[in-house]
């Protein structure tokens, strides 16, 4: 596209393309939507310092965008079927409990590798092992960037283990596409759902108040989380709905949905 061609369609004067072509224009974030939005580029792809990507790799991505979700978790299931890194009796060596935090993750987590004879990690944990300080230190002095790059080194290095883990998730692991898609690749993954309300009271249960203090709209804020990430939850191999279930209720239900599974 030539300078002018890009001026009228994004609105941004050639002086100005000319002068952040040279590397002298003060950026704007709305002129920059603009260019983007004239090229058909997210804003990001004109600040990321990275190679630019193979024309198959444009090509594969442009199709995956017009799919529709159906069509696009078919893809998926395809692709790693086709191309995954581990092979599906590794997986099944491999159970990684996903979801919000309240669903019972950590322990229906524990109930399963003790059940399986395998060694249970907390991701989250393992993250402040590795850090040396807690989360919230960790956001402090590295922000989210510096968690996800954490939370991705720990989880490659307890797929290393050759044993049988089971490991309980963050809840927002789902929110970083690179390693939440290891983790369909590597782990046989189960989701671990309940209601907004069960979710909520069960937090509270567990002595932190934090969701509800100076905050009267918690509950809606939860709904809100969960619709937004229900479809990449949705994507795991297995589902147990924890909803009204005693613990004991639950690990049997777990127990049960996997030997189902597995037959």
């Amino acid at each position: 596209m030539t300078r002018r061609a890009l001026s009228q369609q994004s609105g941004v004067s050639e002086r100005y393309i000319a002068q952040m072509e040279a590397g002298n224009g003060n950026v704007s974030i709305l002129l920059l939507r603009g260019l983007a939005a004239a090229l058909a580029v997210p804003t990001t792809a004109l600040l990321a310092d990275t190679p630019e990507k193979p024309a198959d790799g444009l090509l594969l991505e442009s199709l995956i965008q017009r799919l529709t979700p159906a069509q696009r978790e078919e893809a998926r299931a395809l692709l790693t079927g086709r191309f995954a890194v581990a092979p599906a009796l590794a997986r099944r060596q491999r159970l990684a409990l996903i979801g919000l935090r309240g669903a019972g993750k950590s322990s229906l987590g524990s109930l399963l590798a003790e059940h399986q004879g395998y060694k249970f990690f907390e991701l989250d944990r393992e993250i402040e092992r590795e850090a040396g300080v807690e989360l919230r230190e960790i956001f402090e002095m590295h922000g989210q960037m510096g968690f996800r790059r954490l939370e991705r080194i720990v989880l490659e290095r307890l797929t290393t283990d050759k044993t049988g883990t089971v490991i309980a998730t963050g809840g927002s692991i789902v929110a970083e596409p690179a390693t939440f898609e290891w983790l369909l690749s590597h782990y046989f993954t189960i989701w671990v759902r309940a209601s907004p309300e069960e979710h909520m009271q069960r937090v509270i249960e567990q002595g932190d108040l934090r969701p509800m203090r100076d905050n009267s709209q918690a509950m809606a804020d939860l709904r809100a989380i969960l619709a937004s990430r229900e479809s990449l939850y949705a994507q795991a191999d297995l589902v147990i709905d924890t909803t009204g279930q005693s613990l004991a209720e639950s690990f049997a239900t777990l127990l049960k949905r996997l030997t189902a599974h597995a037959s």
